[in-house]
């Protein structure tokens, strides 16, 4: 269906040809907003590990097994629901100062799941996860293709999708060692603590990108 329905856009005139996107000398053309927001993205993906660990906390806190599937459910209707109006309001505000929203969406989320007790506090935490991936999403694709040359728009969501993906592997790993050694407390403290950097680094951007 890609290949018959998808029409690829014609390239606009003017544009520089790119050789080798990947030389030393193109990726320096990315410039220091580009690897600003691949930093920030970099950091705000450390905190957000995989979903699967808000199932270990629900049955950590005694969801019954026929039960757990509904986490995602929760979560993910959530996230349908916010998606469509996060995205009206992005379109009245900027985008970094929705990032920074969602980062704060993100840090109550695990706050919650870290020190709430029982089915509410699990409860609350799912639906603020899910309200922070609609808040969030694709702001950060938008953010990397405000920050680069558009002959270089390939070359910028490669590499951002290569660093933030090694990062999604560390961070559940990292999430993983931290659950094993210490408990679920010190995973989701952990997570508010990388999604605090990621705000903080958010800071200087603001001002700079829309």
């Amino acid at each position: 269906m890609i290949l018959f329905a998808v029409k690829e856009p014609a390239r606009p005139a003017g544009l520089r040809k790119v050789r080798n996107p990947l030389s030393r000398a193109e990726l320096r053309l990315l410039g220091s907003m580009y690897w600003a927001v691949v930093a920030v993205a970099t950091v705000f993906t450390l905190a957000r590990f995989s979903e699967a660990f808000l199932i270990l906390r629900a049955e950590e806190v005694g969801l019954s097994l026929m039960l757990v599937p509904l986490v995602l459910v929760g979560m993910n209707a959530v996230y349908a629901l916010s998606a469509w109006p996060a995205g009206v309001l992005s379109d009245r505000m900027s985008r970094p100062t929705m990032l920074m929203a969602g980062l704060g969406l993100l840090i109550a989320a695990d706050l919650v799941l870290a020190l709430a007790p029982g089915f509410v506090g699990l409860g609350l935490g799912i639906a603020l996860w899910g309200l922070h991936m609609g808040v969030t999403q694709g702001l950060l694709s938008a953010l990397v293709a405000e920050a680069v040359p558009a002959e270089l728009r390939g070359t910028a969501y490669g590499m951002f999708n290569l660093i933030t993906g090694g990062a999604l592997l560390l961070a559940s790993v990292i999430a993983g060692g931290l659950w094993q050694g210490m408990g679920s407390e010190a995973t989701f403290l952990a997570g508010a603590a990388f999604a605090v950097i990621a705000a903080l680094g958010l800071i200087p951007l603001r001002n700079k990108l829309a």
